[in-house]
């Protein structure tokens, strides 16, 4: 099973439409990690699970979401409430409490991924201003039996190999 993450958009609409429409038929569920700037009711986020990050000013967004996605759970979140560009550590907290498997984020625009503690840290980057790297990335997770393999891919589709990963789930 498949899930698409993407995040830091920050106003796109044609990139989001264009992601989704791409890997809508592959995919059972697509995440956005905040700082769409877009309402949350607006047509191109309403098929997201989405959060608010500090550039969204639409309080219909949660600043977390705890979901359930292929019999692994999802932790969501944008990040700038946690102090990620510190630490991963207040949202490996988080994660705990909250029972998660696989904590996604935004916020810093850096791409990659990290198993910790057995939770699996994924930040998809930035479809609009990436850092630490040329590439507009968003992600896709191939949620398997015992591994889970992540896939980052550039804007126009094409993969990102050396930041694919894969991972043995316990």
């Amino acid at each position: 099973m498949k899930v698409l993450i993407m995040s830091d958009s920050h106003g796109l609409t044609h990139e989001i439409s264009m992601i989704a429409e791409r890997h809508k038929q592959e995919v059972a569920a697509m995440i956005h990690c905040g700082d769409s700037e877009l309402e949350r009711n607006d047509p191109h986020m309403t098929q997201f699970f989405a959060v608010r990050g500090n550039c969204d000013y639409d309080s219909a967004y949660p600043n977390d979401i705890v979901e359930s996605i292929a019999g692994k759970r999802f932790f969501l979140t944008h990040g700038h409430l946690y102090n990620i560009n510190m630490t991963l550590m207040n949202l490996s907290y988080k994660g705990d409490e909250t029972g998660a498997d696989i904590i996604c984020f935004g916020h810093s625009h850096a791409a990659g991924s990290e198993l910790i503690d057995g939770k699996l840290f994924i930040n998809p980057g930035s479809i609009r201003q990436p850092r630490g790297r040329k590439e507009k990335t968003y992600a896709i997770l191939n949620i398997g039996n015992d591994q889970l393999e992540i896939i980052f891919y550039d804007l126009e589709g094409k993969i990102v190999d050396e930041l694919r990963n894969a991972y043995r789930m316990e």
